[in-house]
């Protein structure tokens, strides 16, 4: 019901923001600070191990047999928050628990701020990609990852759209997601169908991938004192979404486009009027307009273009 977005990526702009001096030898991230702050060291797992966040091994930063380029280690962090590590358990409206252990009300300050979810480096990238059996240029990966980077900020950009129609949208933060790109979504699977009955009104092509990602939802303490920061102790719900990716034609630069479909999953009656009343309003919009103009989203970070279709 939900119209996606399209991701156009012009190759050249990125490649021109890209700085031509050599990368640093250390990673450009304090995480000691976000250390500090979370009040935990961080977990090493063996290698080849899933981690429950993601559902995907962890990756080795060591170059894969046979690599003949190096590639850069340095990961970037994303503008999506997650909830804070912790050692304690906090308590959850939604139908599952948290899957981060949390601390005690007196072990963190209240104004804790989440952190973010980190980028794979170039490298990590690549030995992921080697994992699946995928050949792929070592001289592409680094433009791979940015175009992976965007298309995430991007999918968070709606995920944030539909949860900032609710109160304690706004500090909603992803808890954990998995790829499931075997996995059809009833939505791809009901336009598949009905792009073979009817050709002209609906699309047949397949999303070359599918994420379901499990975002939490902070609910204020009381009535009278709203809500508080996120912390080790903040009451939540639970949202499921699901996002299929599409790969669309290039553009008239020869830019390669994608298009996300970003909705709620519905597992609830609120996700159900959420996805009918975003289907309305597209409609609505549509009818008064009298056209199927794109309009183009403002402040797109550099080399991405988002229109909504």
């Amino acid at each position: 019901m939900h119209e996606p977005s399209k991701v156009s990526v012009a190759v050249d702009e990125l490649v021109a923001t890209r700085d031509d001096s050599p990368p640093p030898t250390s990673c450009p991230v304090d995480h000691a600070s976000l250390q500090r702050l979370s009040g935990t060291a961080p977990r090493t797992r063996p290698q080849g191990e899933l981690d429950p966040m993601n559902h995907i091994p962890e990756l080795a930063q060591a170059p894969s047999p046979g690599q003949k380029m190096a590639l850069p280690l340095e990961r970037t962090m994303s503008s999506i928050p997650k909830p804070n590590a912790g050692a304690g358990a906090g308590s959850a409206a939604g139908p599952s628990a948290c899957p981060v252990a949390h601390a005690t009300e007196g072990s963190a300050p209240a104004a804790t701020k989440p952190d973010q979810w980190e980028y794979p480096s170039p490298q990590q990238f690549y030995n992921a990609l080697v994992r699946k059996g995928w050949e792929t240029p070592e001289e592409s990966v680094e433009m791979m990852v940015d175009i992976h980077n965007w298309i995430n900020e991007e999918a968070w950009a709606q995920v944030r759209r539909w949860e900032e129609k609710h109160d304690g949208g706004s500090r909603s933060m992803l808890a954990r997601f998995q790829g499931r790109p075997q996995d059809l979504s009833p939505k791809a699977r009901y336009h598949l169908m009905m792009g073979k009955l009817f050709p002209n009104y609906y699309g047949s092509v397949k999303p070359f991938d599918r994420h379901d990602w499990l975002v939490h939802r902070p609910i204020p303490r009381d009535a009278s004192s709203g809500f508080t920061a996120p912390s080790s102790t903040q009451n939540y719900t639970e949202h499921r979404y699901v996002i299929d990716y599409y790969s669309l034609p290039e553009d008239a630069q020869g830019n390669p486009v994608f298009s996300l479909d970003v909705r709620p999953a519905v597992d609830s009656v609120e996700a159900v009027q959420d996805r009918l009343a975003e289907w309305w309003k597209v409609k609505k919009e549509a009818w008064m307009s009298g056209s199927g103009a794109s309009v183009s989203t403002p402040d797109s970070s550099p080399g991405v273009r988002v229109q909504e279709s």
